[in-house]
């Protein structure tokens, strides 16, 4: 088995390190446009043309499924991207966890890219799967950014500016970009108020990993007989996982199993 996944950067790790840990037998391919990046300011066709040509480098290995691990890129290319693969290669895009979070019953906020925030399509979500939950969108300029380069300051930074634009009041909190994730537990410290119920975190990867399994009738692997490769692609070519990754747990988590080819 072998699955796919793409964006601009490291924010495919927690889908990645998901699908690893449901299936430590699955072959893994990591596509990511260093030449492209950010995707998050282009415009959606020229967004669209750059997330073409990585999944087009991720479909030459000839993977079961490919994961969309972007937010902006699921919004914008998304069917471009399954007319181009579909019906031989599955892709599963990735969508803000906003209905789960609302279902908890609020006050909810959704931390996303400034882009994003207020945008039609995260305006629509909340319309359909929050409607009488008090949601309040957060935008966090630099917080992607800053993740994606490891950068321990500018994440303090962007998180704290954030938190305080966060209402004191929130009980669930949507990581609406994949980037956040990896830095979850620190954004769970700067929103977390004293003598309140634990903050609920909601992110994607899981669910976008257990979705991808599904596509292609696999189910969870309790036990691998074998640790599975990693193959990283850097705008086509294959290369080491960038630095900034092993920062963090999914990025090391891959790296023990890591075979570029």
């Amino acid at each position: 088995m072998k699955i796919a996944l793409m964006d601009s950067g490291i924010g495919l790790l927690p889908a990645a390190a998901a699908v690893r840990r449901l299936r430590p037998d699955a072959d893994l391919v990591l596509s990511l446009d260093p030449d492209g990046m950010p995707w998050g300011p282009r415009t959606p066709e020229d967004l669209t043309r750059r997330a073409l040509a990585v999944a087009e480098a991720a479909a030459a290995h000839e993977p079961d499924a490919l994961i969309v691990g972007c937010n902006t890129a699921s919004v914008h290319a998304l069917p471009a991207l399954r007319t181009l693969l579909e019906p031989t290669v599955p892709v599963i895009g990735t969508v803000p966890a906003i209905k789960p979070a609302a279902a908890g019953g609020g006050p909810v906020a959704i931390w996303a890219t400034p882009a994003t925030t207020g945008s039609p399509y995260q305006r629509g979500l909340i319309r359909d799967f929050a409607d009488g939950v008090e949601v309040t969108e957060v935008p966090c300029p630099g917080l992607a950014d800053a993740v994606e380069q490891a950068d321990e300051a500018a994440i303090d930074a962007a998180v704290a500016a954030a938190a305080e634009r966060t209402p004191a009041e929130v009980t669930t909190l949507v990581l609406g970009c994949t980037h956040y994730e990896l830095v979850a537990e620190r954004i769970r410290a700067a929103v977390q108020q004293p003598g309140r119920p634990p903050l609920v975190l909601h992110g994607s990867a899981g669910a976008v990993a257990a979705q991808a399994l599904r596509r292609i009738g696999a189910g969870p692997a309790p036990e691998a007989p074998r640790g599975a490769g990693v193959t990283v692609l850097l705008s086509g070519r294959g290369g080491p996982l960038p630095g900034a990754a092993l920062a963090y747990g999914e990025g090391r988590l891959l790296r023990t199993a890591l075979d570029v080819r």
